[in-house]
C-alpha cells in the first residue's frame, strides 16, 4: 500500500462519541482492521511505544502475514497499550487528515478503550487510578496523609498493593501533601485583581488535582512567579479533575461529568477576559483538545480552548511584549530539560526552554522523547517494565552534560526519569519543576 503523505499541518475531527456507531463493536473492528492495515504498510511509528511492536508481531506472526489474518480478539492487545500520548498523530503519521485516507490512531485507540469500558471490561485498579478527586480526600489531613505516604514507602504493603490492585511494587508513587494547595494559595493584591491592573493582564489558576493534593509547592512557585512579575491572579472558584485519566480508561461519560463541573466556571473567567493557567501539561490538553473534540457544539467549551495556556507559553509571550521580569539573581548551572509528549502536542513550541534560556549561565539540554511514564500506565504491573524501556533512551540523554537540575513540565515524568536515571546508575541530580527552576533564578 503506497500513497503520498500529507503535507499539510495535521486537522482533527470533532469525536463522534455520542453515536451508537461509535460503540458498535463490527463497526469499530473494521476500522481497526483498515487502520491497523495502513500502519503495517508504513511502520513508521515503530519506535514509539508498545501498540505498534505488537501489533507487527501480531501481523508478522499470522498466517498470511498481513493484517487479515489477525485475529480480531487481539486487536485489543495493541488497544491496551496505547496511552493517547498523541506522538503518532502530530510527529509521525503522514496520513492524518486532510489525507484522504483520514487515519487518527490514538482517537481510534480512544474508541476502542471506550468501547471496552462501556462493554465493562474494566478493572477495579483502572477505576480506583483514575478517580483523582476521589483519591485526593486522603490530602490535606495530616494524620490521614502520614499513614498513607508511609504504606507507599513500605515494600511489605507495596507487595499487597501488587498482587491486590495490580500497581508495580517498583513503581514510584507520589505521596499526599498534609496541605492543599488552594487551601494554602496565597492571594494577589484584591484591588489588583479588580482592576486587572498592575501590570496588563491577568490569570486564574486552574491548579489541577496533581499541584492541589500531591505537589503544592509548584502551584506556590506559580504564584510566586506572577507575585514578582506583577501579575493579579485568582484562583478557580470551584474545580475538579480535569478528565485526563477518565479518558485514558475510555469512560467518556465520566469526562463529560467532570466537564460539567469545570467549564461553567472557567467559561466565566474567560469572559472576564482571565488567561487561565494550568501548571500540568496533560490538564492544558484536555481543555485546549480533547474537550473542544468532545464538545465541538459547546460554545463555553470553545471560550475555555482560546483563554487557556501553558504557564511558560503566557511567560514568553510576556517577554515578547517587554511586559517580563528578567532580572534574573541566580543561575541554574547544567539543567537538562524533557520536553513531555502532552506539552509537544500542544503546537506551542518550546517555550519553557525558551524562558528557561533567558537565565544568564544556564545551559540546557534538551531532551525530547517519550519518557514511558503516560500517566497510570507505567504503574501498573502488566505495564511498568515497558515504560521503563520506552524511557531508557530518555534517561541517558538526562545524563548528559553531567546535569544539576533535571527538569520536566509533566512532575511525574520528572520523578519516573529520575527514578529511571537512579536504576540504570545514571548521575543523580536534583529534580525540579521548571516552575520550581524559575523561582530559584529570580531568588523569590
Amino acid at each position: 500500500m503506497a500513497s503520498e503523505g500529507n503535507l499539510q499541518a495535521p486537522t482533527r475531527h470533532p469525536l463522534d462519541w455520542v453515536s451508537e456507531e461509535f460503540y458498535d463493536e463490527d463497526s469499530l473492528n473494521a476500522e481497526l482492521e483498515r487502520v491497523f492495515d495502513i500502519c503495517h504498510g508504513c511502520r513508521r511509528c515503530v519506535s514509539l511505544c508498545q501498540s505498534f511492536p505488537i501489533l507487527f508481531d501480531l501481523v508478522d506472526e499470522s498466517e498470511t502475514m498481513e493484517v487479515d489474518g489477525v485475529d480480531k480478539k487481539d486487536y485489543i492487545k495493541v488497544v491496551d497499550q496505547c496511552y493517547l500520548c498523541d506522538l503518532c498523530y502530530m510527529t509521525k503519521c503522514p496520513y492524518t487528515p486532510p489525507h484522504e485516507w483520514n487515519l487518527d490512531f490514538p482517537h481510534l485507540m480512544l474508541r476502542a478503550k471506550a468501547v471496552k469500558f462501556k462493554q465493562g471490561h474494566v478493572t477495579a485498579r483502572d477505576k480506583f487510578l483514575s478517580n483523582t478527586d476521589g483519591l485526593g480526600k486522603f490530602a490535606g489531613i495530616p494524620i490521614v496523609t502520614q499513614t498513607v505516604n508511609a504504606v507507599n514507602k513500605s515494600q511489605a504493603t507495596r507487595g499487597i498493593l501488587e498482587n491486590v490492585l495490580g500497581v508495580d511494587k517498583k513503581a514510584w508513587l507520589p505521596e499526599f501533601a498534609t496541605t492543599k494547595f488552594r487551601s494554602g494559595a496565597k492571594k494577589s493584591p484584591e484591588h489588583a485583581v479588580k482592576s486587572g491592573q498592575l501590570t496588563p493582564g491577568k490569570v486564574a489558576i486552574y491548579s489541577t488535582c496533581y499541584v492541589n493534593y500531591n505537589e503544592p509547592g509548584i502551584g506556590h512557585d506559580l504564584l510566586a512567579v506572577l507575585d514578582h512579575n506583577q501579575i493579579p491572579y485568582v484562583m478557580v472558584e470551584k474545580e475538579a479533575c480535569c478528565g485526563m485519566p477518565k479518558l485514558e480508561q475510555g469512560d467518556l461519560e465520566g469526562v463529560a461529568e467532570k466537564k460539567a463541573i469545570n467549564i461553567p466556571h472557567l467559561a466565566k473567567l474567560a469572559k472576564e477576559g482571565y488567561a487561565i493557567l494550568t501548571p500540568i501539561p496533560s490538564c492544558t490538553l484536555m481543555y485546549k483538545q480533547e474537550l473542544p473534540l468532545m464538545f465541538p457544539d459547546c460554545a463555553d467549551t470553545q471560550l475555555v480552548k482560546e483563554a487557556m495556556w501553558d504557564p511558560f507559553e503566557y511567560f514568553v509571550a510576556r517577554n515578547r511584549d517587554g511586559l517580563l521580569n528578567t532580572d534574573f539573581k541566580q543561575s541554574l548551572g547544567q539543567v537538562s530539560y524533557h520536553i513531555p509528549c502532552h506539552s509537544r502536542v500542544q503546537n506551542v513550541g518550546r517555550k519553557t526552554a525558551d524562558m528557561l534560556q533567558l537565565i544568564p549561565d544556564t545551559k540546557l539540554n534538551i531532551v525530547e522523547r517519550c519518557s514511558g511514564h503516560a500517566g497510570t500506565y507505567g504503574v501498573k504491573k502488566e505495564f511498568h517494565a515497558n515504560s521503563m524501556k520506552i524511557g531508557k533512551p530518555v534517561f541517558k540523554a538526562m545524563a548528559n552534560d553531567e546535569p544539576d537540575y533535571i527538569s520536566s513540565d509533566c512532575q511525574l515524568a520528572g520523578h519516573h526519569i529520575a527514578q529511571g536515571m537512579e536504576e540504570n546508575g545514571l548521575k543523580k541530580a536534583e529534580m525540579a519543576h521548571p516552575l520550581t527552576l524559575l523561582r530559584k533564578a529570580y531568588a523569590i
